[in-house]
């Protein structure tokens, strides 16, 4: 006989069972409030594995009482799909859930589109991708998008206790000296934790299962990384990133990127960082890396891992192998502070906008010069306010590119600006 397996057996069965996705099951969660009303539109469900989309998609068709039809979009197709829609053009009232939605095609999505633009199904779709890159727009726009998040280490316990309820109920004791391992591995991904715990239990012929991080290694053939993103291995993990690439040492940074990514650090945090670097620490020096920096961020957004993993080892590359320059970090620092001590002085009357005839005539940008009409697209003239004309809050640094600055700012300005 075929034995179910533990997360399936373990799957809440009720909106109340459910661990986690407080923001759309808790008490003024967004899904509690249309089971209050016993009101259901077509939903998208956005959110890592393992984070209850699923689930979700199965207590709604029990709380809607409508009739539930499952598909997966990697083995079903269009055939499938009308089979569904007919069922429900015969009067009845249908769910149709189908897992992994971003694999249908544009096609079968428009076909999708016309049952539920005519209401003769609700669908709900799960995704691990953003359904903006991967779902059309007009099936988008009559779905609500709903994201899930993978579940914390508070929520992973709740998960392993009633695990631990279950085997005792089965005549087995878990005993967890370590978690950490069961955690790691895990990843807040409730079926995984379920997968794992099966393992262990599975694994040995004892009724006593003792948990270590060891005995978690042993079974999955992997090493712990003692890697907690809330703790101090990963601050110092992403500073030695930042300060290697900064430093200009990609093998370096490519080594500090490497263990961020082996031990599962979110790539989007990785790519923040690069976009900070390429503005603060790069710079002007080359100004080209605050764009890869920015169409990484793009990439890895749409590639998720381990594809991300390509984009990101490029960015870290290029950034660190870059002259540096903090020219810009540091001016625009100066500036604000600047700003908050003189937040007084009133813009100069040719700076002004003059939208009406009134401010034309109270002599708002009446003696502006406008540059293009000038020699080189250039005319002196003054742009501060008056008490801190010839502040100099830009310091060109010491690379090709902004010598270039420098000298053309020199030509401009000759020798109103102290330039270091």
């Amino acid at each position: 006989m075929h034995k179910k397996p533990l997360a399936e057996l373990l799957r809440p069965r009720s909106i109340d069972e459910i661990v986690g996705q407080d923001h759309l099951v808790g008490k003024d969660g967004v899904l509690r409030k249309f089971f209050d009303k016993g009101f259901l539109p077509s939903i998208i469900f956005w959110g890592p594995p393992g984070s209850g989309k699923t689930t979700l998609a199965y207590i709604l068709a029990q709380y809607s009482k409508k009739d539930f039809f499952s598909l997966n979009a990697v083995e079903a197709g269009v055939k499938e799909v009308k089979e569904v829609i007919k069922f429900a053009e015969n009067g009845r009232d249908v769910l149709l859930f189908i897992d992994e939605i971003h694999r249908f095609n544009k096609a079968q999505q428009d076909y999708l589109l016309k049952a539920v633009e005519r209401g003769i199904i609700t669908l709900v779709g799960a995704t691990t991708e953003n359904p903006s890159f991967s779902v059309i727009s007009p099936l988008l726009s009559r779905c609500q998008i709903y994201v899930l998040h993978e579940l914390d280490v508070p929520e992973m316990e709740n998960l392993f206790q009633r695990a631990v309820d279950y085997y005792q109920q089965q005549g087995i004791k878990l005993v967890a000296r370590e978690k950490e391992g069961l955690y790691y591995y895990a990843a807040g991904d409730a079926r995984k934790l379920y997968n794992i715990i099966e393992l262990l239990v599975e694994s040995h012929q004892s009724n006593e299962i003792l948990i270590t991080n060891g005995e978690v290694e042993r079974i999955l053939h992997k090493k712990f990384a003692r890697y907690d993103k809330s703790e101090d291995q990963h601050y110092d993990t992403i500073s030695a990133f930042i300060k290697s690439v900064r430093g200009s040492d990609p093998n370096a940074a490519l080594y500090w990127l490497a263990r961020m990514l082996v031990a599962g650090e979110d790539p989007l945090f990785i790519a923040r960082r690069l976009l900070i670097l390429a503005a603060e620490d790069v710079g002007l020096a080359n100004p080209n890396a605050l764009l890869l920096a920015n169409a990484t961020f793009d990439a890895v957004q749409k590639l998720g891992m381990p594809e991300a993993r390509i984009p990101l080892a490029e960015c870290t590359i290029y950034l660190a192998a870059s002259p540096k320059s903090n020219s810009a970090y540091l001016a625009i620092n100066k500036a604000m502070k600047l700003a908050e001590d003189t937040s007084e002085l009133s813009v100069p009357l040719h700076l002004r906008n003059a939208p009406t005839t009134l401010m034309k005539n109270l002599g708002y940008g009446k003696e502006y010069l406008y540059p293009h009409d000038f020699e080189n697209h250039f005319k002196e003239q003054e742009y501060f306010p008056d008490k801190l004309s010839g502040t100099t809050l830009y310091q060109p640094a010491d690379n090709l590119r902004e010598k270039e600055l420098k000298n053309y700012l020199l030509s401009c300005w000759k020798h109103k600006y102290f330039f270091e």
